[in-house]
């Protein structure tokens, strides 16, 4: 008997991701969960304990085999990364202004207990990511003011798909892919679609793969893990995810 467990990500947001591993391939390696989180999790997550982090390291070390990207295709060329800032239109600025002000006066009075308001503030932020994006996310009736995020994207698009390109456009947000792709479709362009909602999965991938579809537009969450599109030489993350460690996989 013995057990591999494959996986891109074998820490994705905590050291306690790796200890749900190992208690498969290799039960008894590490101490059960009271004594790993006691001793092992929270000092390196809470207090960066670099001997604790070595000594986790060395246990594990010959149980563990990595092999990066450079060792498995090193025939890939180098992966170009740009940030690319994008200012508010002047509408779009007001409108985020005002909910700023508005979110900001509103959490400022849940500071005092913000364990127990988490969930309220995390609600905020969220509602201040997507008003980044485009306005009518966060109300239906800031439709026409548009956004320049996507506008930028379009024009972009304009210019690499007659190129023979193809693109991947990433977004955890569905209704801000939904909005993308009213744009793409009024300017002609080509696209497959695939969120958590898609029933055929395959066909929306067939026609990216085939050429069809020169852009796919795609939930990070849906195709973060479980996609290989190599067709695809442009990549475009239109909003962060929470965890930095799904998006690059995802870019990947």
């Amino acid at each position: 008997g013995w057990r591999v467990a494959v996986t891109g990500t074998p820490v994705e947001n905590s050291v306690s991701d790796l200890w749900s591993i190992l208690q498969v391939t290799d039960p008894g390696l590490l101490p059960g969960w009271k004594t790993f989180n006691d001793k092992v999790r929270r000092p390196i997550e809470t207090h960066g304990d670099e001997a604790v982090l070595g000594r986790l390291r060395r246990l594990t070390a010959p149980f563990v085999l990595r092999r990066t990207k450079e060792q498995v295709a090193p025939e890939l060329p180098d992966k170009t990364e740009s940030v690319v800032e994008v200012a508010l239109g002047e509408e779009h600025r007001r409108i985020y202004d005002q909910y700023l002000t508005r979110e900001r006066s509103r959490l400022l009075g849940l500071l005092d207990d913000l364990q127990a308001n988490r969930m309220v503030v995390l609600s905020s932020i969220t509602r201040l990511r997507q008003l980044a994006l485009d306005p009518a996310l966060v109300d239906p009736a800031y439709s026409s003011v548009g956004s320049a995020k996507v506008e930028f994207l379009a024009d972009q698009l304009d210019q690499v798909v007659p190129a023979g390109h193809q693109a991947l456009v990433f977004s955890q947000f569905t209704s801000f892919l939904a909005r993308i792709r009213g744009v793409l479709e009024r300017r002609g362009i080509d696209i497959a679609y695939l969120d958590g909602a898609t029933r055929d999965r395959e066909g929306a991938i067939e026609d990216f793969r085939s050429g069809r579809a020169r852009v796919f537009l795609v939930s990070l969450k849906a195709g973060g893990t479980g996609l290989t599109l190599t067709e695809a030489d442009y990549v475009y993350v239109m909003d962060p995810w929470w965890n930095p460690a799904a998006e690059a996989q995802a870019v990947d």
